[in-house]
């Protein structure tokens, strides 16, 4: 018997990065988004905002948490395995989908947003520069780079260890409800004296 339950992990990537895309359009409908909604608009790092990376995070720990949580409930009970090492594989199971849905979303992400970033390779050319102007937006598109950089580093961290966090929660309850089931079925199937 394998110890990893990879249609298991695969069922929980697709649904953290499906919870994904429903959180983000969600978020998106209440205006915290980088694109504009209008056609040949290119994304504007300028727009970020602490609430924009606190939204994005909480994206990022919510979908974990569901798949993480899903893979838990889903792999198959090991037989003979001591519960440490079960609850050890199910938050492995739980880290594995958060790689796995977050290789995946930055594939996605990237293959949907190459067109996009073809303009800001594209050279521009500038009448007169004013040196102090250009200066500060240089300094201020570094300091938006570094928050977005944090918030996301934020959201990956805190989405690994949720996701692991419910694969375990997931797996004890998948165990719980072994037991529940069984202590039921022996129950019935003791004759009443």
């Amino acid at each position: 018997q394998a110890a990893v339950s990879w249609p298991a992990v695969f069922a929980g990537a697709i649904t953290a990065l499906a919870m994904s895309f429903v959180l983000l359009a969600l978020a998106a409908r209440f205006g915290m988004t980088l694109a504009s909604p209008w056609p040949g608009a290119h994304p504007d790092a300028a727009s970020f905002t602490a609430l924009l990376g606190a939204a994005l995070v909480a994206v990022q720990v919510i979908s974990a948490a569901l798949g993480g949580y899903l893979a838990g409930r889903l792999r198959t009970k090991w037989a003979d395995v001591h519960s440490h090492e079960v609850h050890f594989r199910d938050t492995a199971h739980g880290l594995l989908v958060w790689a796995l849905a977050t290789v995946a979303g930055v594939a996605l992400a990237a293959t949907v947003m190459a067109p996009a970033a073809s303009h800001l390779a594209a050279p521009t050319v500038l009448a007169a520069i004013d040196l102090a102007a250009a200066q500060a937006q240089a300094t201020r598109a570094a300091n938006l780079a570094a928050q977005a950089s944090l918030f996301m580093g934020v959201g990956l961290l805190l989405s690994a260890f949720t996701a692991a966090v419910a694969a375990g929660i997931g797996g004890l309850r998948r165990d719980e409800m072994h037991e529940a089931y069984w202590t039921e079925h022996a129950a019935r199937r003791t004759p009443v004296a």
